[in-house]
């Protein structure tokens, strides 16, 4: 039988009095095909040399050593430099059993869907019995840590989440496995006692409960979809009373979340976004009076845009009568698509009212793949000027024969971008369409907060007008006419 290689990695800080056990323990394990990745995260004791030593005995210890960073940091880079194909993370004052590696890997080597083996534990040190962690399940994870940072899982898993958030001061095990096994997967643990968790006075797991304010914001900022989906809604500083908090809450504060039929598994998401919303919150791209977000989820590339809370006459309106912002332009989205006009892929659309008033709106798309906007052709050259020009007239054409007029048609809402011959046009901020008989004296007006030149606009009538069938010279009077951006 091949044994695949499993890594045993151990941060270490000013760990000099108890280290030796923890190497101790670790090399006696009875399984064959092990490496011990030890990195010292800028000790100033002599942890580092002791480390060394262990190294010059046992050619499976492998140490290092970096400027103090955490022990996330210590431990992403401890696993960078494994090669095994199992991560097994061991404390710098704990112990493992003889047999517990042995006993984990053949456990998950007889299940994919094994994501995590455990051991069962027991304290010594300043505390002595068995620590009686509950049996695993999502729900309760939500809520509390419920494993210690000691357990086997695949490499390829840390790979997957990212690692260890380096962000987070305290119990980043915890973030961890909620990235690790949110979307599924098996938790196991071994019926014998496999680990030996030393208690000290200073130790981590006691100074980490100052943190506790700020473990729950960073958490809810990194997993508000798997808050949402088990606690509906964000993890509240009183753990336990979280989900009938978020009921109550959820009472006075109802919201509409829809997400089209590619993006099922965003539900969760979309509906948590009034929580996690904000300043930390993906990366700015504008903010005004409404303010836009870029995020990536699921390996996509999102914006975000949060509306304004209207007016107290609005917030009435919006609450009782008329679709917000953000629905329309979830709608209006999937509207030009169906009529073959670009816009980025709309995602969905989500909604807050305080009782019957209405608070504020949140509309998700892909990110487009344009990177220029209309603007762009005043401020530079493009070689293939006209032909652009020439697709924004036939774009435009085509809302209008369809009844179709954008209200904000701007230079910063038509996006474009050159794919070999041809000129793909995209329209954005679509919340204000109406809907009428557009003709051309209409068509030609829509055309009046665009800057452009005289020959600019004279090339966009033109193509307008073969695409409509009017008169080109008659539109190019009318966007003259109308056009106060002229230059």
């Amino acid at each position: 039988m091949e044994y695949p290689l499993v890594s045993v990695v151990i941060p270490v800080y000013n760990m000099e009095p108890f280290l030796g056990e923890t190497l101790d323990s670790v090399l006696a394990s009875d399984y064959p095909s092990l490496e011990v990745v030890v990195l010292d995260d800028g000790s100033v004791d002599a942890s580092y040399a002791l480390a060394r030593q262990y190294a010059e005995k046992d050619g499976r210890v492998h140490v290092y050593t970096q400027l103090n960073m955490g022990v996330s940091a210590a431990r992403n880079r401890a696993i960078s430099l494994a090669k095994g194909e199992f991560i097994l993370p061991v404390d710098a004052d704990n112990k493992i059993s003889r047999e517990f590696i042995h006993n984990a890997v053949n456990v998950i080597l007889q299940d994919e869907e094994v994501k995590v083996v455990s051991p069962r534990a027991e304290f010594f040190g300043n505390r002595s019995g068995e620590w009686k962690l509950p049996p695993f399940s999502l729900k309760l994870l939500a809520r509390k840590n419920i494993m210690d940072t000691c357990a086997l899982y695949r490499k390829s898993d840390w790979e997957r989440v990212g690692g260890y958030n380096e962000d987070i001061i305290a119990r980043e095990d915890w973030e961890f496995w909620i990235a690790l096994l949110k979307d599924g997967g098996k938790v196991i643990k071994l019926p014998d006692v496999s680990l030996y968790y030393r208690v000290r006075s200073n130790s981590k797991r006691m100074t980490d409960r100052s943190q506790k304010k700020h473990v729950i914001n960073v958490l809810n900022q990194r997993h508000p979809d798997f808050f949402e989906r088990e606690l509906g809604g964000p993890l509240r500083y009183r753990r336990t009373w979280s989900q009938l908090i978020n009921k109550a809450y959820r009472l006075f504060h109802p919201s509409v979340s829809l997400v089209g039929e590619n993006y099922v598994d965003f539900s969760y998401w979309v509906k948590a976004l009034p929580f996690c919303f904000g300043d930390s919150f993906g990366s700015l791209i504008y903010k005004g009076r409404n303010e836009l977000r870029e995020y990536n989820y699921k390996g996509k590339d999102l914006v975000i845009k949060s509306f304004a809370k209207p007016n107290l006459i609005n917030r009435i309106v919006y609450g009782l009568f008329r679709s917000s912002k953000a629905q329309r332009s979830y709608e209006y989205a999937d509207m030009l698509l169906k009529a073959g006009i670009g816009t980025p892929e709309p995602v969905g659309y989500c909604t807050e009212r305080i009782g019957l008033l209405f608070t504020r709106s949140y509309y998700i798309s892909l990110k487009s793949e344009c990177p220029y906007v209309y603007y762009d052709l005043i401020k530079k050259h493009f070689d293939n000027q006209e032909q652009i020009l020439r697709a924004i007239a036939r774009t435009t054409a085509t809302m209008h024969d369809h009844g179709y007029l954008h209200k904000d048609y701007s230079r910063g809402n038509i996006l474009f971008r050159e794919t070999g011959n041809e000129v793909k046009v995209e329209i954005i901020d679509l919340n204000r369409i109406r809907f009428m008989e557009i003709g051309m004296e209409i068509g030609c007006k829509n055309f009046e907060r665009l800057p452009g030149t005289p020959e600019m606009f004279a090339i966009l009538a033109d193509e307008y007008a073969k695409a409509r069938g009017f008169e080109a010279d008659e539109c190019l009077k009318l966007m003259l006419k109308y056009n106060s951006a002229m230059l």
